[in-house]
């Protein structure tokens, strides 16, 4: 069993496979790291030796932001944009998307569930425009 910055790897996996399980290292990463250290990117989790094991945890805790330090340096960023109040940074703020998408007819996600302005029934406009000649009249 192999963790790293509190993920537990699945034994069953490729290592290179298995490296990606965690926050902030993808599969071209994963690979760079696995040569480096001359490990068989084949090799399964549960076949790696302690010393393998040893090196693989150290060089990725050394050299690569990942896991909890990552997303706390990504939010700080966010932070940072919406304090100096820039384009970016409103658009975070907004919860509008940031990175020039349109918003006409996209961004459901991002912006949540449609809410219809502006065209009204018949049945409402009739109810509205008595009550107005209710006021007038009583008034």
């Amino acid at each position: 069993m192999i963790r790293i910055k509190g993920v537990v790897l699945p034994e069953n996996k490729q290592i290179v496979y298995a490296l990606t399980i965690l926050y902030g290292i993808g599969f071209s990463l994963a690979k760079k790291v696995v040569s480096e250290l001359g490990i068989n990117p084949e090799k399964k989790v549960k076949e790696l030796t302690d010393e393998e094991i040893k090196k693989l945890i150290t060089s990725i805790e050394k050299k690569y932001q990942i896991e909890g330090d990552l997303k706390e340096e990504i939010v700080m960023n966010i932070k940072t944009l919406k304090d100096i109040g820039c384009y970016r940074g409103v658009r975070h703020i907004r919860g509008l998307p940031v990175r020039g998408q349109r918003t006409r007819s996209n961004a459901r996600t991002k912006r949540g569930k449609r809410k219809t302005v502006g065209a009204l029934r018949k049945e409402v406009w009739a109810k509205l425009e008595q009550q107005t000649a209710q006021k007038k009249s009583g008034g």
